[in-house]
């Protein structure tokens, strides 16, 4: 066995019993910080794959901003506010039908769809090329998106304090 295999072994490990243990939590402070984890496997992911700019924008936008917001809204909203009733075994049994049925179509598709072949540049992708594309302002380049969350954000933030002053 590889190191290779033994790391994505462990942090795929990592990332599915944290997920599970998030989905079925019922503590919300709790699930947040499982998806923490989740989000930090999904990173070291794509560290092992040599993306380090999709790692370190996982890291910051989602395991750092995303993640903080949740637990800022938790904490904001306080323990009387969200009531966690117990799921009866028929939404349980109803969930895991869905859950399979959605694996077994994904799963199908997978394999009878012919993905195109493509040739990868064995330089990989310059830096300026990558910020070239990131902020040019052309087809197929990235503005628009950073442009959208940076309001997506403000937006995020404009709310938060007005729900904090009305308190």
């Amino acid at each position: 066995m590889s190191i290779n295999l033994i790391i994505f072994s462990g942090l795929a490990f990592m990332m599915v019993i944290a997920a599970l243990f998030a989905v079925t939590s019922s503590k919300i402070m709790r699930a947040t910080t499982l998806l923490l984890f989740v989000l930090f496997g999904t990173a070291g992911l794509y560290f092992m794959l040599h993306y380090t700019f999709l790692g370190a924008v996982q890291i910051t936008v989602y395991a750092g901003g995303i993640v903080v917001l949740l637990i800022f809204v938790v904490l904001l909203l306080g323990k009387g506010s969200v009531d966690v009733t117990q799921t009866s075994m028929r939404r349980y049994l109803a969930g895991t039908v869905t859950a399979m049925t959605g694996m077994i179509i994904t799963i199908y598709l997978v394999n009878t769809t012919q993905f195109a072949q493509g040739t990868v540049n064995a330089d990989g992708v310059a830096m300026r090329e990558l910020g070239l594309a990131l902020m040019g302002t052309e087809k197929y380049n990235y503005i628009l998106p950073f442009e959208v969350m940076s309001v997506l954000l403000l937006a995020c933030t404009v709310g938060a304090i007005l729900i904090a002053r009305k308190k």
